[in-house]
């Protein structure tokens, strides 16, 4: 078993540390964001007919994008290949994917993997929540297996945009970082 021998400081302040780059981290870095839990911050914004998604980051320079899908009911998210990676974690309900035999519950922890294409559904009579983080495009498919559409950082800012803009919303500056 691992001991940590340089336990974390006990200090309830903000702590001066030595950083070499301080200016350069000051000149060239950014600060983090914050997005809370208030739907002036983030929206809801529809997913078809049975879903939304709520953004909270993206990233033009990674082509990474953060969200949580709530399938409201009982219902699919359509067959889909992933061009990147992506983390998700079960928030709310539960689904799952017709090609795997699991189930993600809230606190479990998936990922998957380029290239990979699977089905979302979820069976729970509430429906699911989940926060994933993507990086790629995702490309659905229709039920013939026939390619419809690539989303990827660009079509889910879009997605966020046009929301805005469609219920006289300011987009969130927090969410582009």
């Amino acid at each position: 078993m691992a001991v940590m021998t340089a336990p974390p400081s006990s200090a309830y302040k903000i702590v001066d540390i030595a950083e070499p780059y301080l200016d350069l981290i000051r000149a060239r870095g950014e600060e983090g964001s914050y997005v809370s839990g208030s739907e002036e911050e983030s929206p809801w914004v529809p997913f078809g007919d049975n879903a939304a998604i709520r953004h909270l980051a993206f990233d033009v320079r990674q082509n990474i994008y953060c969200n949580i899908l709530w399938i409201k009911a009982p219902g699919v998210i359509g067959t889909h290949k992933h061009r990147g990676p992506v983390w998700a974690v079960g928030l709310e309900g539960s689904f799952r994917y017709l090609e795997y035999d699991w189930v993600c519950r809230p606190g479990d922890f998936i990922t998957e993997t380029p290239g990979t294409a699977h089905t979302l559904v979820t069976d729970d009579p509430d429906g699911m929540k989940a926060l994933f983080w993507m990086q790629g495009a995702n490309e659905f498919y229709d039920a013939d297996g026939n390619f419809v559409e690539t989303l990827d950082v660009w079509w889910f800012m879009n997605h966020y945009e046009s929301h805005c803009r469609e219920h006289g919303l300011t987009p969130n500056p927090q969410l582009y970082r």
